[in-house]
């Protein structure tokens, strides 16, 4: 890979990594209740997440996500039900952001697997990498430095933005619970969380 095709591939995953989603939605949901480093790990799941559609999609292994469809459905589901629980959890606190994350004070393990679950829950993501990667490499000769450099470019590219997006998020939180406005926010934001997990459950 030359330094003009890492960074045409960094910029081309920042814009999307930048496109508001579930994982933007998870991302911020821990870091507004649980401080940044939740919304940190969560940030990890999500990259590893990425690593594991890279790596399929670079080997030509899109059949594996036929495969093991099933297991990615599960996946998927226990995502959004876990969005929804945030969310529930945000509407039934009565005027501070602390206790929703009561369902939000989970391990900094949980909170990677979230975010691990919100990734591998669209397996079409492999079929995505598998039509936006020929246009920056040579998918018949991948070395292991263009693989190195690829998997440097996502961790980067998706971890600097979700990093960005908890670190917002952390510092609206801290904001809102100091706030006695804080209930209506409740509201909008746990709505939020339920409405993403329904729409990732659902989504075919």
């Amino acid at each position: 890979m030359t330094f003009a095709t890492i960074f045409a591939l960094f910029g081309a995953m920042v814009v999307l990594a930048l496109v508001p989603g579930p994982a933007v939605v998870a991302v911020t949901s821990r870091a507004m209740s649980s401080g940044f480093s939740h919304g940190a790990s969560t940030t990890i799941g999500i990259v590893l997440g990425d690593y594991v559609f890279v790596l399929l999609s670079i080997s030509g292994l899109a059949f594996i996500a036929e495969t093991m469809g099933n297991l990615f459905v599960a996946i998927k589901y226990l995502g959004a039900a876990y969005l929804v629980w945030l969310g529930i959890g945000l509407l039934r606190s009565r005027g501070t952001v602390e206790n929703p994350g009561d369902a939000g004070k989970s391990s900094h393990f949980a909170n990677l697997l979230l975010g691990l679950a919100t990734t591998l829950g669209n397996p079409k993501a492999i079929l995505f990498y598998l039509s936006f990667f020929p246009a920056f490499l040579n998918m018949q000769q991948i070395s292991a430095v263009d693989l190195f450099c690829v998997l440097l470019v996502v961790t980067i590219a998706v971890g600097s933005v979700n990093l960005g997006y908890a670190y917002l998020a952390a510092r609206t939180g801290g904001l809102i619970k100091n706030s006695s406005r804080s209930a209506p926010l409740n509201l909008i934001g746990g709505s939020v969380l339920v409405g993403s997990g329904i729409f990732l459950g659902a989504r075919s």
